[in-house]
């Protein structure tokens, strides 16, 4: 006799799926949507007192642009890395290998205290540019190498997969009909590593915009020149002002989103692209 029950392809799916949607909920979505309910509590011109101070849009130029600029720099170094660790051998390939970590392991603030220590005038590397007037600790360009030191670990472990699986004989068979070497990375290589080279994009930017220990200790914490948006926002919840840091908070988490969501666009796009090449 045949059984009633409809039974499901995958066991235990709708268990799965509540476990999973009521673990997002509390961890992702009711947190994100307290932000928005917590700003709710302000009028327009408040709202807008709040988050469009100069002072305030001075730390978004310098968050989101230093963010990006980190992201492209990372992008363009991280794929050489990867390149070199999957295609060259030579020795102490290992310990490079492992020291790409290093940003994942080690405490944001031991990550800014040895960044600020390397690059104040009197470090190793900010004494040598000191005499040449150029500044690094204490001011934006220290925003920025601080950003891409914590960032490149992002970049280097999402192409790198992607290398280690593209087999050498596509490269030669481009070279052996003419290619030069440019051509064929340019045609061979950079379309199927641009899926996973977006990817790495955006994380090393969404990690760039959210970060604060490494930040500090080397960026000086001037306002209006070397002030990030996340010290901003933890300055006003010392100060009791609640709706106003979660009013900034809101305003990068919907440009963090936005941004976001053109480079996803960006990754299904060539993600297209690259399966009609194939």
């Amino acid at each position: 006799m045949a059984s009633g029950v409809r039974r499901q392809v995958l066991p235990g799916f709708g268990l799965s799926l509540g476990f999973t949607l009521v673990y997002l909920s509390l961890i992702v979505l009711i947190p994100l949507s307290a932000v928005f309910i917590k700003t709710a509590g302000l009028t327009w011109p408040q709202f807008w007192a709040q988050v469009a101070s100069p002072r305030v849009v001075a730390s978004y130029k310098l968050t989101f642009g230093a963010s990006l600029l980190a992201a492209v720099i990372n992008a363009f170094f991280g794929v050489l890395l990867a390149w070199g660790l999957t295609r060259y051998t030579f020795p102490g390939r290992k310990v490079v290998d492992a020291l790409i970590d290093l940003p994942f392991a080690l405490p944001t603030a031991v990550a800014g205290i040895a960044l600020t220590a390397i690059y104040a005038k009197n470090g190793w590397i900010g004494s040598l540019l000191d005499p040449l007037g150029i500044k690094i600790a204490f001011g934006p360009a220290g925003v920025l190498v601080a950003l891409t030191f914590i960032g490149l670990p992002f970049v280097v472990r999402t192409v790198q997969p992607v290398l280690e699986d593209l087999e050498t004989e596509f490269e030669e068979a481009a070279a052996s009909l003419g290619a030069t070497r440019w051509q064929a990375i340019y045609r061979v290589v950079l379309p199927t590593l641009l899926p996973a080279l977006l990817t790495g994009f955006a994380l090393a930017f969404a990690r760039a915009v959210g970060e604060y220990g490494s930040v500090i200790f080397i960026a000086g914490n001037i306002p209006m020149v070397s002030e990030i948006t996340p010290l901003i926002i933890i300055t006003k919840l010392e100060q009791f002002d609640y709706r106003g840091a979660t009013a900034v908070a809101s305003v990068m988490l919907i440009f963090s989103f936005i941004l976001l969501l053109f480079v996803n666009g960006l990754q299904a796009w060539a993600a297209r692209r690259t399966g009609r090449a194939i």
